[in-house]
């Protein structure tokens, strides 16, 4: 068996929140693994960047309204007659404590980071149902199966914790249909947002490093790899899978 098994060549597939930071190096790797690339980024200066360095395409997208969702879903899959591979990676996080955070602020963030997947999984499932096949690949965090110390996330937590039970979910419902649903939860990673935190609050961020059996955070670009797997036929007896990538931090 060679790398062929990995190969997404002329597949389409789509990735939200692609304009930056992971969601952008997973849509390097499923285009250096062969696949049509479109980005669906809220963002039009990052998503139009983004598509062209990968040489794909740009849609702009907010994920948290329903009705757009389905709108580009049905348009990218009118305009390239499928979609093979989904990515659902636009996320946010808000380090509030949970007393004094209010309704909107949990709205944020449990909208973004979870009513938005079901929307994009929704819609994209209908067009991966119809044609038989796709692979559906949401991601999560470490944070859905562990309670972050010292940052207080709730809503943050909660809504990942979501995500991982709504990919088993769904795969159950459609692994007799040809579609996988996978999700991948990485660990703390060296996005802007992770950046930052470096400089705002460093003591949480070596307390971090210190807690990693590898003694860093992870590259964005070590994310990609995993993505393809999942998407591509080298996991075509995966399905309702949690993949965590967080370099030993979830062992101890």
């Amino acid at each position: 068996m060679g790398t062929e098994i990995f190969s997404l060549q002329d597949r389409v597939a789509l990735v939200t929140g692609g304009g930056q930071g992971i969601g952008l190096e997973i849509a390097k790797a499923l285009r250096s693994a062969g696949a049509r690339v479109v980005i669906a980024e809220i963002n039009p200066e990052t998503g139009e960047r983004a598509a062209a360095e990968v040489d794909g395409e740009f849609r702009k997208l907010d994920v948290t309204d329903s009705a757009a969702v389905a709108e580009v879903i049905g348009s990218v899959a009118t305009d390239h007659g499928r979609i093979d591979v989904s990515v659902h990676n636009a996320g946010t996080v808000r380090n509030e404590p949970a007393e004094s955070m209010s309704d909107e602020s949990w709205r944020t963030v449990v909208g973004l980071n979870l009513d938005a997947v079901f929307w994009c999984c929704r819609e994209v499932g209908k067009v991966m149902l119809a044609q038989g096949s796709g692979s559906i690949v949401n991601l999560a965090s470490m944070s859905g199966i562990i309670s972050n110390h010292p940052q207080p996330q709730a809503s943050y937590n909660a809504s990942k914790a979501g995500v991982i039970m709504l990919t088993k979910s769904l795969a159950g419902e459609w692994g007799g249909r040809g579609v996988r649903v996978n999700s991948i939860s990485p660990g703390y990673t060296g996005t802007e947002l992770l950046t930052g935190v470096r400089t705002t609050k460093p003591d949480w961020y070596d307390g971090w490093v210190a807690q990693t059996p590898l003694g860093r955070v992870a590259e964005p670009r070590e994310i990609g790899p995993l993505a393809v797997y999942l998407a591509s036929d080298a996991s075509s007896f995966v399905t309702g899978s949690n993949v965590v990538i967080d370099g030993g931090f979830t062992v101890w």
